[in-house]
């Protein structure tokens, strides 16, 4: 490494921000990226550790210690290289990956790992700022056709590199703008849509064809499942018109809560509240009103998404913002107590910052409603044992409330997508395909000849990350499967 004892000598530094008042008044994003002088010493913390088990932590397996250290030394263009042969969108991962790496750094064991994220959002911001960032179209066309169904990572991703590698490639959506989770499901606060548009510039000038409003089935999706379709494209169309189709679809289907009062008006699943905001960001005008501005707000589900629901709350000027979650509060750990793997710990995310009141082992049991209205929920404390809940006696409460929304996560794709296909499913609804090579079929490959799944499609719900990597695995898979050898990274 550039510094032996750099991380002996320099301490952990976040990337500046603005505080918890001031950017709830906007929903810009208020992190900015390192400069260029701090990024270095960032990077002069990257430990000659040996076996870097941030590689292996992150799900593309970035090439960590080698930008760290071109960053140390100022390369800013061959560190962008280097970050672009593994990852098509770091632009995305620095913003809103949780950083599984820097829990496998080394420098984690007794010590604030390497900012990882901070260096990777550094370095695509710089190569984006000097103009590094330019199209790669393929220098000859194979004349092969692909469809990809869904525009989030992984369709992205697999869409990127099938056109690099000289196929026709057209992704459908069927949402009004290109990018699934990342266009409706994360607020702008977080991901700026612009920094999603600027990278579909370069996918377009790739040859890239996009079509939205564009719904792949026959059967239209239910609640909490963004649509603007205008159109439909039934699956046997698709395998008529293309050489291979790509299922790289979201884990759409929000888990429900199936109690009394769930029918109230303002019991919403949490994509269908913040698809909202995000539109009037946008500039979109004619959009449902849904708001938190001047209601009691619950929110129902401890993860991203309804971190994610507690800063738009704040932003609209919620009365109150409270955050149930069923599980006990986890421990709030100094360190890895399980390195290199990912640790439960209590994690507090921005949003949370911002103003909440979080509350643990809790089960809602009704909502209760005046006019067809929710006004108040009723609750129940839980005692936790053996990874078993119960009810604790006498812990019963209600709690006042004029919205609600469910965000604890979603159960699988869109069911009916799969079926029209006539894919075989996994136990948990998923598209069933393997990530290898084997007898019964090729890396992605799914039941149905030609059609292959990735992503939260085939995964279930996760990360961005994971969706690049299966969409750039995926293409790696349907390039040879369409050409007999492939030059496409694995």
């Amino acid at each position: 490494m550039g510094k032996i004892t750099g991380f002996l000598e320099h301490e952990r530094l976040e990337e500046p921000h603005e505080p918890a008042e001031a950017r709830k008044k906007h929903y810009r994003e208020f992190y900015l990226r390192l400069s260029d002088e701090a990024a270095a010493v960032q990077g002069a913390r990257c430990m000659d550790c040996g076996i870097p088990f941030c590689m292996s932590g992150c799900p593309v397996n970035n090439i960590i210690p080698d930008w760290n250290d071109l960053v140390y030394r100022q390369d800013w263009k061959n560190a962008i290289e280097v970050l672009h042969s593994t990852n098509n969108f770091p632009e995305f991962t620095g913003r809103i990956c949780p950083a599984p790496c820097e829990e496998a750094c080394v420098l984690r064991i007794n010590a604030d790992p390497v900012g990882i994220k901070s260096i990777e959002h550094a370095i695509v911001d710089k190569a984006w700022e000097e103009g590094w960032v330019r199209p790669q179209p393929a220098a000859h066309k194979t004349g092969k056709k692909i469809a990809i169904v869904g525009s989030g990572g992984a369709g992205l991703a697999c869409a990127q590199q099938l056109a690099r590698a000289g196929h026709d490639v057209t992704v459908f959506e069927k949402s009004d703008r290109i990018g699934g989770l990342l266009r409706y499901g994360i607020p702008d606060f977080k991901l700026e849509k612009a920094v999603i548009d600027r990278r579909l510039e370069q996918l377009r000038a790739e040859g890239v064809q996009f079509r939205t409003k564009t719904l792949v089935g026959s059967q239209a999706p239910g609640k909490g499942i963004v649509s603007d379709a205008r159109e439909k494209i039934v699956p046997e169309k698709l395998l008529l018109e293309y050489d291979a189709v790509v299922l790289a679809g979201g884990a759409e289907q929000p888990r429900e809560l199936p109690i009394p009062g769930r029918s109230l008006d303002g019991v919403h699943f949490a994509m269908e509240f913040l698809p909202l905001q995000n539109r009037r960001v946008a500039g979109d005008t004619e959009v449902a009103e849904l708001t938190a501005a001047g209601k009691h707000v619950v929110v129902i589900g401890g993860g991203d998404t309804g971190s994610d629901c507690i800063g738009t709350s704040n932003r609209q000027g919620a009365r109150s913002v409270t955050n149930f979650e069923l599980f006990p509060m986890p421990p709030d750990v100094e360190r890895n107590p399980v390195w290199p793997y990912w640790p439960t710990r209590l994690r507090t995310s921005s949003s949370h910052e911002e103003g909440v009141e979080r509350d643990w082992s809790v089960a809602t049991k009704q909502f209760v409603g005046k006019d067809g209205k929710v006004t108040a929920l009723k609750a129940v404390r839980l005692a936790w044992k053996d990874g078993k809940s119960s009810e604790m006696p006498g812990s019963e409460f209600d709690l006042p409330a004029d919205l609600v929304l469910l965000a604890m996560g979603f159960v699988s794709p869109l069911q009916s997508l799969l079926e029209e296909f006539g894919v075989h499913k996994d136990a948990r609804g998923n598209a069933k395909a393997s990530t290898e090579n084997s007898a019964s079929g090729a890396a992605y490959a799914t039941s149905v000849p030609k059609v292959f799944a990735a992503g939260d499609m085939r995964r279930g719900q996760s990360l961005v990350v994971w969706a690049i990597r299966e969409g750039r695995q995926a293409a790696h898979s349907v390039d040879k499967f369409l050409m007999g050898t492939t030059n496409l990274p694995r």
